[in-house]
């Protein structure tokens, strides 16, 4: 096998959900498409890693400084919805409930992975929410023990403040992520947040 072919299948191997094998068999189909699939692919790939960067504001990939989110004016810009990431945001997005706008943390809290507070964007969330510009934060968290952790955490950050800290509510089952959740049940979980208590 040519060394090029071998490279790529490798680096295809790395993305989530495909393995040496399917990997093996994307490459096939694209070689096979080469025209039709694959140059335009590969135009695509380098458009995205060239133009698209994160939003200086929430964190959203976009072509600007700033995420069309952030710059429209239509939105309500008082209500901030925490998200884990990008993925996060476009499934709260697909289901078309929220009007306000986000703020992406890069993750959670985790000890055994040694990730901790400076490495998310926690500080950048609670100087925004400082501003006096914002009043209430939706931790919109994983019903995971990390994304739970979390949301405790920023609670706590966000007590002595004069926003409203709320949650999705438990429509969000135990250990599920947003990402997989369908539109309906994301969007209840959205209309049912609650105030967190202490």
């Amino acid at each position: 096998m040519h060394a090029s072919l071998d490279n790529l299948i490798r680096k295809l191997a790395r993305l989530p959900g495909l393995g040496p094998r399917s990997a093996r068999r994307a490459v096939l189909y694209l070689l096979k498409n080469r025209d039709r699939l694959m140059l335009p692919l590969a135009q695509d790939l380098f458009d995205v890693a060239s133009q698209v960067r994160s939003c200086a504001e929430c964190g959203n990939l976009d072509h600007g400084d700033k995420c069309s989110i952030c710059r429209d004016t239509q939105r309500d810009h008082s209500c901030v919805c925490v998200v884990e990431d990008v993925g996060d945001l476009w499934a709260m997005e697909r289901a078309a409930v929220y009007r306000g706008v986000y703020h992406i943390l890069g993750g959670t809290l985790n000890a055994l992975d040694g990730r901790g507070p400076d490495d998310l964007h926690i500080d950048k969330l609670i100087n925004r929410a400082s501003t006096g510009h914002t009043s209430e934060v939706i931790l919109a968290l994983s019903a995971t023990v990390d994304g739970q952790t979390t949301a405790h955490y920023i609670a706590e950050k966000l007590a002595n403040s004069s926003v409203d800290v709320t949650r999705l509510a438990h429509g969000v089952p135990v250990g599920g992520e947003l990402d997989y959740l369908d539109d309906g049940t994301l969007a209840q979980a959205l209309k049912a947040r609650a105030k967190l208590q202490f």
